[in-house]
């Protein structure tokens, strides 16, 4: 009997792939959210651009991004989940020692969205926790999975210290897609200021490994310089100290 993460994925199969793209943009659901909960959208456009990850660290995901960023130059923010942080605390210092930042994607990877004030204080507080234990400093930024935020989520990050982030350009690499697709995503809204969604593990995506995110890493990092951004980390971006 197919559970439910396999019926949506059958039905989501259903529908053709560039009428998914298009959904996946016009999301109007995700658009009320934002206007509701405001969150960073973009970075200072004189500043270049943003790499962002999402759903790691993840021993299969991360460590190939984290090579194509370095043959790239590229620096990136992290958004991880204490709950792997816990079990791979060598790869976050990694990520870190490597030039990029870790910042919070939660505990777990759920709707924080929908959960009662104090059970989402305790799962940020949880991420949090997992973060200062591997790199010895709390995070600065938050973003909420599938970057479903609330009025009770905002009020948290101004209690806890983060400052919510969502993003402007995607790769939709959540599906089973390879490099040159998410690249000419990411691409297609890569301009100046752009905070650019990937992810560095295929745990809770619609694809069987995220190795494709790390081919779309160079053919983007080319993209930028020739139209020249600097990909760098969020608070890189937004520090006035550069």
């Amino acid at each position: 009997m197919p559970d439910a993460r396999q019926l949506r994925r059958a039905v989501r199969g259903l529908i053709p792939r560039p009428l998914r793209q298009r959904l996946y943009d016009w999301s109007p659901s995700r658009r009320r959210r934002w206007r509701r909960v405001p969150g960073l959208l973009t970075v200072p456009p004189e500043r270049g651009a943003v790499l962002s990850f999402d759903d790691g660290p993840d021993p299969e995901g991360t460590p190939p991004v984290l090579e194509a960023l370095a043959k790239s130059g590229a620096r990136a923010t992290f958004f991880v989940l204490g709950r792997h942080v816990a079990e791979q605390p060598e790869l976050t210092r990694r990520i870190e020692a490597e030039g990029h930042e870790v910042a919070l994607h939660g505990m777990e990877h759920r709707r924080h969205d929908l959960l009662s004030p104090e059970q989402a204080e305790a799962e940020l507080t949880a991420g949090i926790e997992a973060i200062e234990a591997a790199t010895g400093h709390r995070p600065a930024w938050y973003r909420p999975p599938f970057g479903a935020s609330s009025p009770t989520l905002a009020a948290l990050c101004g209690k806890l210290g983060l400052s919510l982030a969502y993003w402007s350009a995607w790769g939709q690499d959540w599906e089973e897609s390879p490099p040159e697709r998410i690249a000419a995503l990411v691409e297609r809204d890569l301009e100046p200021g752009a905070i650019v969604l990937l992810h560095d593990s295929a745990r809770y995506a619609q694809r069987a490994r995220a190795t494709a995110t790390a081919g779309a890493i160079p053919p983007i990092a080319a993209a930028a310089r020739e139209r020249g951004l600097d990909l760098l980390s969020l608070s890189a971006a937004v520090d006035d100290g550069g």
